[in-house]
């Protein structure tokens, strides 16, 4: 009898969820969008347009009319809905993507893709959970899932609007909290990079929306109140992908006045990977610092070294120079004062090769620092810019001008494919790579080193100076990443 009924009650959810799915494609094939909702869809689109680059492989689901992922001007769009009216009309409005009439419930598509989206769709669901496992089918390694959902807290606001006739009548839904979609995800193989809270005046007044929606959304107390969640989440199942590899490993070592630090770079770092290659990139020194690379090269046979004379100027200059020639699919950053012990590099080479973060960072603010590793004014920037970024970003970012920072040759090569979005506006490249990771979506990473006095040398930063032209670059980027 247990069986019989459980057979039975199975019947019975099938039934449900056949139903459920039913009344949902005839008040789709249906829909009419009203012109009051325009300004929302065009806000989103906006919003969707920074968070994903042109030319990626999308693919959306629940896709509507289609206007979304056609203003994201996708190498390959592919679009996914259950309604067939909604799905002809889409195919009129933009014969240049592919459209699919397909429940994604029962999403079955081959391929990966770059971005999957879910814009105003886990709402609708019978099974939230189902679909993010579908999801993870059509995932790669570098596959980002956004989605953004109604915030709970306009499930009455927003009841009203549609009872007094000024938006589309609805029939029930789900009422999701980010936390619970964090879960689910988690529960489908994903992991979260970021969640946040977007359009506070989701109507066209002018200058009303832009700054509720542009400035005070983004500040506490206000972003509370904002209409949708947006969540962006990565596949977590990368790291067991990733757990073989055995890459190349480049370091790249700005020096500019370092002769007497040279000679302990060679001996010091250590062999990582397939291989570690050591790429000098000499900045203009008044010493002997060429001359000392040199001569540790060619006593030093049994490794592999690149030696780059400047042309431009600035930490940040020597930094892409170096990346330019690595051969290695893993770079690193490497100071050459030699405050951050090579030594600890191998623990920023494991959490790129396993997949647990996709850029590095070095954080000297963890443990106690030698006694004049860092002068106190300069401790307090750092403090400073940490807190600063952390929100700038939406991701937790400990110590922003710690040297030492390692990435993928790939990832790297889409931060710069996307650098004219910022410009070439950091000297010190600290912020070039910090500010493209997160515009990218990237999972940064923050690993604990302790910072060690110089032996050798003055440092290079104009404590006040260089602080005034940080403080700026930080002003910038709330324009471009934050504000926008």
């Amino acid at each position: 009898m247990a069986v019989t009924g459980g057979a039975e009650d199975a019947g019975g959810a099938a039934e449900k969820a056949a139903l459920y799915r039913d009344q949902r494609i005839a008040y789709w094939n249906s829909y009419t969008r009203r012109s009051s909702s325009n300004y929302y869809h065009r806000r989103l689109a906006e919003i969707y347009q920074f968070l994903i680059p042109p030319g990626q492989r999308v693919l959306e689901l629940g896709c509507g009319d289609g206007d979304l992922i056609a203003s994201l001007k996708p190498s390959k769009g592919v679009c996914v809905d259950f309604s067939p009216e909604m799905i002809a009309r889409a195919r009129n409005r933009h014969p240049e993507l592919e459209f699919l009439s397909q429940d994604v419930q029962e999403l079955d598509l081959p391929g990966t893709f770059d971005y999957i989206i879910a814009s105003d769709l886990v709402n609708e669901l019978w099974d939230v959970e189902a679909v993010f496992e579908r999801m993870a089918r059509v995932s790669g390694p570098q596959t980002r899932i956004v989605i953004n959902t109604y915030s709970r807290l306009w499930e009455i606001p927003l009841a009203a609007v549609r009872w007094i006739g000024l938006a589309n009548p609805t029939i029930a839904q789900n009422w999701l909290t980010p936390q619970d979609l964090e879960n689910m995800l988690y529960l489908s193989g994903f992991e979260m990079i970021r969640r946040w809270q977007e359009i506070l005046f989701p109507v066209r007044v002018v200058g009303i929306d832009a700054l509720c929606n542009k400035w005070l959304v983004k500040i506490a107390p206000f972003r509370a109140a904002a209409l949708t969640n947006f969540l962006i989440a990565r596949p977590s199942w990368q790291r067991e992908l990733a757990r073989d590899r055995n890459p190349l490993v480049s370091v790249v070592v700005p020096a500019r006045n370092e002769a007497g630090n040279i000679e302990n770079i060679f001996h010091r770092v250590p062999e990582m990977g397939a291989g570690t290659e050591l790429i000098f990139v000499e900045g203009h020194s008044t010493d002997d610092t060429y001359g000392a690379i040199e001569r540790s090269a060619a006593s030093s046979p049994d490794r592999r070294v690149k030696i780059i004379r400047q042309s431009g100027r600035g930490k940040g200059d020597a930094v892409r120079a170096g990346f330019a020639a690595a051969e290695g699919d893993v770079l690193m950053i490497l100071d050459a004062d030699l405050t951050v012990p090579p030594e600890d590099l191998p623990r920023f080479y494991e959490v790129v090769r396993s997949g647990k973060g996709e850029f590095v960072n070095g954080v000297r603010l963890v443990y106690p620092m030698e006694a004049q590793a860092m002068r106190f004014f300069n401790l307090i920037g750092n403090k400073f810019f940490a807190v600063a970024f952390s929100w700038l970003l939406g991701q937790t970012i400990k110590d922003t001008l710690c040297g030492t920072k390692v990435l993928s040759r790939q990832n790297y090569d889409l931060i710069a494919g996307n650098r004219g979005y910022f410009g070439e506006f950091d000297p010190f490249g600290d912020f070039d790579l910090i500010f493209g990771a997160a515009k990218l979506n990237l999972k940064i990473v923050d690993v604990p080193i302790r910072y060690a006095e110089r032996t050798y040398g003055e440092t290079n930063i104009a404590r006040w100076r260089h602080g005034w032209l940080l403080m700026r670059m930080v002003m910038f980027a709330c324009t471009r990443i934050k504000f926008v």
